[in-house]
């Protein structure tokens, strides 16, 4: 049998990712007339975190719940792996139990060690690389907001990390043009950019970058595990900050993005977070109307 996992975007080709977008705004009608089908009903999916979590793990949970299905925690201290339990062991007796396995974890390669071991699909909850699940939110705010995203100019201000890296991934894939602000010793991994260099720039100008821009992202400049870093990346990234003089810059339909959670005065400001342009909420809301379409499509 042909097991598909959601390690990153390129998992899945661009009809596949197209139809997930497209059953998740049926589901998500579906949930605004509280209507659920139990599409997986039985079904479990196992959750392992390393790594914090609130969007994460309650739109998973109450996901395989309306679908009729079940959904595990596992907290590094109450599992094995948190003992030393070789990742590929762990794969393959869950793998046995479960239907399905989200892993929260620090290192991409565990994932896909993780992965090569497994009986049943594995997705990935968030890594220092890449976070498409949060991807597939955006992408159907987006879309649900302002139509297709193809040709429109998408403007990433702060950190080159997984979140960015994630957009590169669907500049290429949706072919949107993307443009990256950040300071010259926080770029995206370089192998990442030259896959996507076609539809990805950097430009370090964030007043250039924003120019015309149709949406607007940023994210925390000290992402988990980089905390200590917190004091020296605020000074850094503070001419990155997304305030009114940046959406001024931009086109007036633009939209604002944020995966959260926002540090206000940081990386964003309280006006612009709070404002007309923000659509932060209702992206939130969408990891489990997008997540419940990628749980069927990889156990239906």
């Amino acid at each position: 049998m042909n097991i598909k996992h959601f390690l990153t975007l390129d998992s899945l080709n661009r009809k596949e990712l197209e139809a997930i977008i497209n059953r998740a705004l049926e589901l998500k009608a579906q949930t605004k007339r509280r209507k659920f089908e139990a599409t997986l009903n039985n079904r479990v999916l196992g959750m392992i975190f390393e790594k914090s979590s609130t969007r994460t793990r309650v739109s998973f949970e109450t996901g395989m719940t309306q679908l009729g299905g079940h959904a595990i925690y596992l907290a590094p201290t109450g599992s094995q792996i948190g003992r030393g339990e070789p990742l590929k062991d762990t794969a393959r007796v869950l793998s046995k139990m479960v239907d399905c396995i989200m892993l929260r974890t620090f290192e991409h390669e565990k994932l896909e060690e993780f992965s090569s071991y497994s009986d049943v699909p594995v997705i990935n909850g968030l890594s220092d690389s890449f976070h498409p699940c949060q991807l597939l939110a955006d992408l159907l705010t987006y879309i649900e907001a302002r139509g297709s995203i193809e040709n429109k100019n998408v403007v990433w201000l702060g950190d080159g990390n997984n979140m960015c890296h994630s957009y590169m991934n669907a500049a290429r894939i949706f072919n949107f043009q993307l443009i990256v602000s950040c300071p010259k010793e926080f770029v995206p991994n370089s192998e990442i950019f030259e896959s996507s260099k076609k539809n990805t720039s950097i430009e370090h100008d964030p007043y250039k970058a924003a120019d015309g821009a149709d949406l607007i992202i940023t994210d925390v400049w000290a992402s988990m595990g980089k905390e200590d870093e917190q004091k020296d990346r605020k000074e850094k990234f503070m001419k990155y900050q997304v305030n009114s003089e940046i959406m001024s810059c931009a086109k007036d339909n633009a939209l604002f993005m944020h995966c959260l959670p926002a540090h206000r005065g940081e990386e964003v400001t309280e006006d612009v977070l709070e404002g007309p342009q923000s659509i932060v909420w209702e992206e939130a809301g969408n990891r489990l109307h997008s997540q419940k379409a990628l749980l069927e499509f990889l156990l239906m």
